[in-house]
């Protein structure tokens, strides 16, 4: 679920709110409750991949297998994915 910005016309309270997409935009501001509150479309909201686990599970290149141990002519080679 994307996180998303909106700013209020009246009283420039800015806040972030986690929704669906699917979710209507929210209109009442929380701290002057009017409802001028707007989503503002901003340059942060990317797609961003933090961690180690995603590329070294993911698009870490297959090693080949150059072992010739029983455990690689079996197809259970520990290197292989």
């Amino acid at each position: 679920m994307p996180t998303y910005q909106y700013r209020c016309k009246q009283c420039g309270h800015e806040m972030e709110a986690f929704q669906k997409m699917s979710d209507d935009a929210l209109t009442t501001c929380p701290e002057c409750k009017t409802e001028e509150l707007e989503r503002v479309i901003s340059a942060e909201g990317g797609f961003v991949l933090k961690g180690s686990g995603f590329y070294n599970t993911d698009y870490k290149p297959k090693s080949s297998c150059e072992d010739s141990s029983s455990a690689c002519a079996s197809g259970k080679c520990p290197l292989a994915k």
